[in-house]
């Protein structure tokens, strides 16, 4: 099943992905009641639809939309699973390839911003940067557990809250990355303007044909700017699989339905900066305005963006150094 989120003659609508037409859920539902409601759930609906031949014929084809992100985070946790990823971008910031022996003991994330997330075919207003990126990776969205767990779930219960996946696009301004990463916090404002999800969602029991032995997810990913093929990848080269990401998510605390947790960037030029470190300069170069970026990965589908304009920001000046005076 496709899940889908969606503008028409100015009214947002919510439902599934038929062939090729958006049909409503009905009842004024919402993707987040739906994730909420959980996967059986979704497959009961479904059901229901294809069984009134009408709902489908009275559904919009999907060229006569604008594709919204087929969900509205709760959180959205960004995970750095792929070594080779880790190893070109270690090379570009250290000098070398290095992945620290700590990467390899847990999965490791960052929350970044739910209120900025835009669709496919968006424009993306970056900040003013000398080093815009990409980052093509899959996400699992989170949906409710059939037992109600939501804490410290084991890995062997966590597939049970995966509803489905999406393709997201971390945009990325390096060098602003870089000043706060050194600050030992972070990332904050090198990723925090915008991040893509989309087309829709796909439920996780599509991709049961794609399993590996290990439970790692073999599919193809790839991403191309202006037409030209940049990186390609198995999203099963990751350290760990989705089941385990979720239950580290979970540990000591919880996730909920409309959480959304991204695998981190692929490998093999899954980002510009993978390839700079390995280039040992700017090659490829950055992003600049006009250019297009265009992610797949099997199973999904594609999300196609457009760079626009630079945002200039107001100032913020410098910290101010203090007397460190005890009393006034």
């Amino acid at each position: 099943m496709r899940i889908a989120r969606w503008t028409h003659q100015h009214t947002v609508g919510e439902g599934f992905v038929i062939d090729d037409r958006v049909v409503a859920f009905g009842d004024g539902a919402t993707v987040a009641d739906v994730l909420a409601a959980g996967l059986d759930a979704a497959h009961d609906a479904y059901e229901r639809i294809l069984q009134d031949g009408t709902a489908v014929t009275a559904g919009i084809p999907l060229t006569d939309v604008a594709l919204l992100s087929p969900v509205v985070p709760a959180s959205i946790r960004d995970f750095v699973t792929f070594e080779e990823h880790v190893e070109g971008v270690s090379a570009g910031v250290e000098g070398k390839s290095h992945v620290a022996p700590e990467w390899y003991e847990a999965p490791t994330f960052y929350f970044t911003n739910p209120h900025t997330v835009l669709a496919s075919g968006e424009e993306l207003h970056p900040p003013v940067t000398e080093r815009l990126d990409f980052e093509l990776e899959l996400a699992a969205v989170i949906g409710a557990a059939p037992d109600g767990a939501e804490a410290n779930l084991a890995p062997e219960d966590a597939a049970s809250v995966i509803f489905g996946y999406t393709i997201m696009n971390d945009w990325s301004a390096r060098d602003l990355q870089a000043r706060e990463m050194k600050v030992r916090l972070g990332p904050a404002k090198g990723k925090d303007f915008g991040t893509v999800l989309g087309p829709w969602i796909v439920t996780a029991d599509e991709f049961d044909q794609y399993l590996d032995d290990d439970g790692f997810l073999a599919i193809r990913a790839a991403v191309r700017v202006n037409g030209e093929l940049i990186g390609e990848d198995l999203v099963s080269n990751m350290g760990w699989p989705f089941p385990e990401l979720v239950a580290y998510a979970s540990r000591n605390s919880r996730v909920v339905p409309g959480d959304v947790l991204g695998s981190g960037t692929v490998g093999n030029g899954g980002c510009l900066g993978e390839l700079w470190g390995r280039n040992q300069g700017l090659v490829p170069p950055p992003l600049q305005p006009g250019d297009e970026v265009a992610m797949t990965i099997e199973g999904i589908g594609e999300i196609v963006n457009r760079i626009g304009a630079p945002v200039p920001a107001p100032e913020i000046p410098p910290a101010r150094r203090r007397t460190r005076a005890r009393t006034r």
